[in-house]
């Protein structure tokens, strides 16, 4: 749960708001992730639904963007049924699951995009070229960071613009919580249900492009056809929406606890808050997994063997030495959630994560 004066470090609320004035219920659509003026980026902003288009969300001090892609929000069956071939038992009983619109990162964060956080690489390039403090500066100075990893986290594998990895979902919720105060516009991980609408792209098949998994070599990096190692994003086709590497090349962390479908009453943006570090939930497949493991619907949990290798104790907070094929992708909700309804719900997790006292 973000701390209230979390929530005033990074100018979401004012200290007044937090303690005696009434929040609305929800921000009007388009606005800011708070009281720090967003960045300006052409085609950022959208009053409705009609009005979203595709845009390239900029990293102050860097060269980097990240592409954004507009899902219209809309109804749809989630899971699979009990005829597709390869179906785990996890993926039932089917729901009809509604969710409101939203902007998706075209690609998976990769780890040029991921270690301006990570290293502080922004901040390290305004110093350099000796420009002063914007209030998003001072706004990302109130985010955690990442310890120093043991090794290199992406294990030889390469970096720069291939995927992100081997991160916690609280490390892939704090570069949320800093791309949020660093731009000014609230972006968050995926829930669980907006992963798998966004993937299917109105489709009903086993993938978005059809039920045919020999033809999965020309959406998604895999078992058979990797080499091995993960790719650099965005090479394979997209899915109908415009989303590359939904299908394939690295898991994607979304926000929920792992659970049983029968146990989720929740029909409208549902949401399982985390309340335990394990199971939790990525999506999509890797580049080391199997093809029915790559379907739209197919879920998997994390475990504590993914941090087998952490030679820390108690283990990092930040990593998971294991998950060599796991990363994740960013979402921004057109209607931006008040400072009560992220606190209730979207960035609620428990428990609570801290770095050992040194």
């Amino acid at each position: 749960m973000i701390r209230s004066t979390l929530l005033i470090a990074l100018g979401i609320v004012s200290p007044c708001l937090l303690c005696t004035t009434a929040v609305p219920a929800e921000a009007p659509a388009g606005a800011s992730a708070g009281n720090v003026e967003p960045i300006d980026v052409p085609d950022a902003v959208a009053t409705n639904e009609k009005e979203m288009k595709p845009y390239a969300e900029k990293i102050e001090h860097t060269e980097q963007t990240i592409q954004m892609v507009p899902i219209p929000g809309g109804e749809f069956l989630m899971g699979s049924p009990e005829s597709e071939a390869d179906r785990n038992e996890d993926e039932g009983p089917q729901r009809n699951v509604k969710v409101d619109p939203f902007w998706m990162g075209k690609c998976e964060i990769t780890w040029e995009q991921y270690d301006i956080w990570n290293e502080s690489v922004d901040q390290r390039m305004r110093r350099m070229f000796a420009k002063g403090k914007t209030p998003r500066d001072i706004a990302v100075d109130g985010v955690s960071k990442p310890t120093e990893p043991y090794t290199d986290m992406s294990f030889g594998m390469g970096r720069e613009d291939y995927p992100a990895i081997c991160m916690t979902q609280h490390a892939a919720r704090m570069y949320c919580e800093w791309l949020s105060a660093k731009t000014g516009r609230y972006y968050r991980l995926p829930t669980e249900a907006e992963w798998e609408y966004a993937c299917r792209a109105g489709t009903k098949t086993a993938y978005s492009f059809g039920d045919d998994a020999d033809q999965l070599d020309d959406y998604g990096w895999y078992y058979d056809n990797s080499d091995d190692t993960y790719q650099r994003v965005g090479q394979k086709k997209p899915n109908p929406w415009g989303l590359h590497d939904m299908h394939g090349n690295v898991s994607e962390w979304v926000l929920d606890q792992y659970t049983p479908y029968d146990s989720i009453k929740e029909t409208l943006n549902p949401l399982v808050v985390p309340k335990t570090l394990y199971p939790r939930i990525v999506r999509g497949g890797g580049w080391d997994d199997d093809p029915e493991v790559l379907r739209s619907a197919a879920r998997k949990a994390s475990e504590e063997d993914w941090k087998q290798q952490d030679p820390q104790d108690p283990k990092s907070i930040w990593y998971h030495t294991d998950a060599l094929s796991v990363g994740f992708r960013v979402v921004r909700p057109l209607n931006v959630p008040s400072a009560e309804q992220r606190e209730a719900k979207w960035d609620k997790t428990e428990p609570e994560q801290k770095d050992p006292e040194e």
